[in-house]
C-alpha cells in the first residue's frame, strides 16, 4: 500500500501516516452496499454534458425492495443530475427519509457545474482538474444534496474512481468524514486517472488537517497463486497478450482471477469466492457495488435485456443471502462503521 500514498497524497507525511483500520479476527463480517447514482449515457461514447437523463430512478425500487427485505441499508452516492431533478432525487429521499438508506455524494464532473472544463477521458477523473475546480464540483455538487434531500453529505464517491491529492483536500474542506472511492489492485493510469494497484480492500485513515475513513471498494485477486497473483495478473494483462486470452484461461483455472464484489461483470460464484478468500485473510469490510441505471434494461452494458435485469437482481438478493447466512455477517452503512470505530477508540481511551 505505501508505494501509493504519495501517489495519491494520501498524507505522506512520517508524522502523520495513514493508520490502517485494524479489527478483530472474531468480529463479524460486514456488508456495504454502495449504488453510484447517476444519469443514464452510452458508456462507449464520449463523454457529453447532453446526458443528463434520470428516468431509470422511475424503478430504483426494484433494487430497494431487494435489500429493504433483507434490513440492509444501501447507500446512494448520488451524482448532479440525479441530485438536481425531482425525478431523479424524490424516490431516495423518501427512502431516506424512513431510515431506509443513506444519501452520499458521487461526482461525475463532465455534468457537474461548474462546466469550464475541457471534455477529455483525462477530465473525466475528478482528481485532474486541479484543486480550485474540483473542489468547486465538489461544493456544489454538495449543497445540492443537501438542499434535494434536507442533509449534506459526509460520505463520498469519485465517479471513475478519480480520486487524488486534491480529492483528499476537498474533502476535508467541505466537511467529509468518509470516502469510498479507491478500487484496490485497480489502475486507470492509461486514460490520465490515478492507480490503485498497490492497495487491498483494508480500511484505514488519512488527511493532514482532519481524520478521514476510507473504505475501500472489495475488488481483489482469488486463485491458487497467492502472494505472487498481483505480478502474475499484470503479465498476463499486458496488452500485447490479449490474443492469447491468458487472462480468461488462468481465470478458469483457478489460478489467478482478479474479482470486484459486484453483481456487475461477476458472477455469484466468483464473489462468493472472493468473500472467502477475503475473510480467511482476516477481512471483515465487504462493499457490494453496483450501479443504479442497471434497474432499467438497456442503460448499463451489464442489463441489456428483461432476463439480464432478473439476473442482477437474483445476483444481488443470492449473494446477500449468502453474506449473512453463510458467512454469519452483518449489514452495515459508511457511517455506522465510523461510529462503531469512534466509540471503540472513546471506549479505549
Amino acid at each position: 500500500m505505501c508505494e501509493n500514498v504519495s501517489t495519491l497524497g494520501i498524507n505522506p507525511d512520517p508524522l502523520r501516516p495513514i493508520e490502517l483500520v485494524r479489527i478483530a479476527p472474531d468480529a463479524s463480517p460486514q456488508l456495504f452496499v454502495i449504488v453510484d447514482t447517476e444519469e443514464e449515457f452510452d458508456w462507449n461514447a464520449p463523454f457529453s454534458r447532453t446526458n443528463a437523463s434520470v428516468r431509470a430512478m422511475r424503478h430504483i425500487d426494484r433494487l430497494q425492495n431487494v435489500v429493504s427485505t433483507r434490513q440492509i441499508v444501501p447507500t446512494y452516492v448520488v451524482d448532479f443530475p440525479i441530485a438536481s431533478t425531482a425525478d431523479g432525487f424524490a424516490p431516495l429521499k423518501e427512502f431516506a427519509d424512513q431510515g431506509r438508506a443513506r444519501i452520499g455524494a458521487h461526482l461525475h464532473p463532465w455534468v457537474n457545474p461548474p462546466l469550464s472544463e475541457e471534455l477529455t477521458k483525462r477530465n473525466s477523473f475528478g482528481c485532474c482538474l486541479g484543486v480550485a475546480l474540483e473542489t468547486e464540483k465538489m461544493r456544489v455538487l454538495s449543497n445540492q444534496i443537501a438542499e434535494s434531500f434536507g442533509r449534506p453529505p459526509t460520505v463520498y464517491k469519485a465517479g471513475r474512481y478519480g480520486f487524488g491529492p486534491t480529492t483528499a483536500s476537498a474533502l476535508e474542506a467541505l466537511g467529509f468524514t468518509i470516502d469510498v472511492s479507491v478500487n484496490p489492485r485497480m489502475t486507470y493510469s492509461s486514460e490520465g486517472g490515478p492507480s490503485f494497484d498497490a492497495f487491498d480492500t483494508t480500511p484505514f485513515f488519512f488527511g493532514s488537517r482532519r481524520r478521514l475513513l476510507e473504505i475501500p471498494c472489495s475488488t481483489d485477486y482469488t486463485g491458487v497463486a497467492g502472494p505472487l497473483a498481483p505480478r502474475l495478473h499484470r503479465m498476463i494483462s499486458h496488452p500485447s497478450l490479449e490474443r492469447t486470452r491468458l487472462v480468461g484461461v488462468m481465470s478458469r483455472l483457478h489460478v489467478v482471477n482478479k474479482i470486484m464484489l459486484s453483481p456487475e461483470g461477476s458472477t455469484l460464484g466468483e464473489m462468493k469466492a472472493l468473500s472467502r478468500s477475503l475473510l480467511r485473510r482476516g477481512v471483515r469490510t465487504f462493499s457490494l457495488t453496483m450501479h443504479s441505471p442497471s434497474v432499467e434494461p438497456g442503460c448499463t452494458p451489464y442489463v441489456r435485456t428483461t432476463a439480464d435485469l432478473g439476473q442482477f437482481l437474483d445476483r444481488v438478493a443470492a449473494y446477500c443471502d449468502f453474506f449473512i447466512g453463510e458467512l454469519g455477517g452483518v449489514a452495515s452503512t459508511p457511517e455506522g462503521f465510523l461510529e462503531s470505530l469512534t466509540s471503540r477508540q472513546e471506549h479505549l481511551s
